[in-house]
């Protein structure tokens, strides 16, 4: 399979002229839409058929983040405010069999949406623990306090995306729940021992069988004092992926957010070294997408095997 090691976003309703060129001629492995994407269901199951036409690949992967409550890119035709992860969290704990039930039946609901309109991954579930400090950014988009909760109910959001043929991406690993600043602005910075770690924020992502998972832009002191996870290699090998053990495709979060130092074709070159097999872009800009997928490598044979599988998942 030849595709760039990027998903990369598109800036309007429509693709223009210049971003078919770049999209043709560079192959990115995904696309990932946002509000700014969609006015109605309609228009973007147009679009989705269009990029996949452009592709001349009829399981591109098309993401997005429909997380519901404060996180909903589709709000312009579907009302998903009410049902954050804490929604859910709050039933699930009153009684599991109902709590899982309901939940059950909103994810089938929802990929049916999705599955209509063209998208066959979307990034939920965040997987982070709010904790006393947990920044707003997380607030309600966390399940719980309880890392067994998260880890629970993560669990059966991904198998019931998975009975839906829709790819999931796990959310932030190893974990965002522990600081109270926005990524989106500055690096968070995490003081916690590795023992505590452990017990609790890396708990939440053990033995989740989702395809995908999405890096925390985020300074894990006591492990590596230079690199933001993200940009370390220790932090990868040790926790993401022989901790956690995690052995799906990982995807950096937004190498544009301001957590991350450097210009976006360092920050990308750094998190792939590090062990990231995909980049992600979404701010959309044609000029910046152009530059980061004339330099980015293509896929390794991990990647392609994995992408491979994930390809015929969707079967």
């Amino acid at each position: 399979m030849i595709r760039k090691a990027a998903i990369v976003s598109i800036k309007g309703l429509l693709l223009t002229s210049r971003e078919i060129n770049i999209l043709t001629k560079e192959k990115p492995w995904g696309i990932i839409l946002f509000k700014r994407n969609i006015s109605s269901e309609n228009q973007l199951i147009a679009l989705t058929k269009n990029i996949r036409k452009i592709m001349k690949d009829k399981k591109f992967p098309i993401l997005i983040d429909e997380e519901g409550g404060r996180v909903s890119r589709l709000s312009n035709f579907l009302d998903n405010t009410l049902y954050n992860q804490k929604y859910f969290s709050d039933i699930y704990k009153s009684d599991k069999l109902i709590g899982a039930r309901v939940y059950r039946n909103y994810i089938n609901s929802l990929s049916k949406i999705l599955l209509k309109t063209g998208i066959n991954i979307n990034t939920t579930p965040v997987l982070d623990l709010t904790k006393k400090n947990t920044h707003n950014i997380i607030g309600d988009r966390s399940y719980s306090k309880n890392p067994n909760i998260v880890n629970e109910l993560g669990k059966l959001c991904v198998n019931y995306y998975k009975a839906n043929k829709i790819g999931t991406v796990i959310k932030h690993i190893p974990g965002h729940g522990s600081t109270n600043v926005d990524s989106h602005y500055r690096l968070p910075k995490v003081s916690s021992s590795l023992k505590l770690l452990k017990k609790t924020d890396f708990k939440c992502f053990k033995n989740i069988s989702s395809f995908f998972a999405m890096t925390a832009h985020i300074l894990f002191r006591k492990i590596d004092k230079k690199a933001n996870a993200t940009h370390s290699k220790s932090i990868i090998e040790k926790i993401i992926r022989k901790e956690i053990g995690f052995k799906g495709i990982l995807i950096s979060d937004d190498i544009s957010m301001k957590a991350l130092k450097y210009d976006l074709i360092k920050n990308a070159d750094l998190a792939l070294k590090a062990g990231c097999n995909l980049v992600l872009y979404c701010s959309g800009r044609i000029k910046e997408t152009e530059k980061l997928l004339e330099v980015m490598p293509y896929i390794d044979k991990f990647t392609a095997k994995k992408t491979s599988e994930f390809y015929k998942f969707l079967s």
